[in-house]
């Protein structure tokens, strides 16, 4: 599950959509691109009742009040929940994936340092594009 529509929400949308197909969005508006995701979209403002039953959440609101109102609702759920932009109240963090076909490379900085993550994935992605390394 995601909460929030915006810019933020659809990178993690997105990214997510290289792995699964069954995702539901929850958002009062959807950035530019959600509807051609494959994705449940639930145009509305979140209520707790709309967590129920998820196994896991990435949080992208934008704004950070709900955020971490959000981020409270799913741990008295005992729903893990990645916050984005806000490390300190994620149970679980994603990394810099690459995938190619059956390749799937993840390079993680246990969220300390983002830019060098996607760095370092993007490097990856040039040594394989240039024939350095063959998959």
């Amino acid at each position: 599950m995601i909460i929030g529509g915006g810019k933020v929400g659809y990178h993690k949308a997105s990214i997510l959509h290289r792995f699964t197909s069954e995702a539901t969005v929850v958002s009062p508006q959807f950035h530019k691109g959600f509807d051609a995701l494959p994705f449940v979209l639930i145009k509305k403002e979140y209520e707790k009742k709309d967590i129920e039953g998820a196994f896991l959440i990435y949080v992208c609101t934008e704004n950070e009040e709900l955020n971490a109102r959000i981020k409270k609702d799913a741990e008295s759920l005992g729903i893990l929940t990645s916050v984005c932009d806000n490390p300190t109240l994620c149970d679980f963090i994603s990394p810099a994936i690459y995938k190619q076909e059956n390749i799937t490379i993840a390079v993680s900085s246990n969220a300390q340092d983002v830019r060098l993550s996607v760095n370092i994935r993007d490097q990856i992605r040039n040594l394989i594009a240039t024939d350095t390394i063959k998959i």
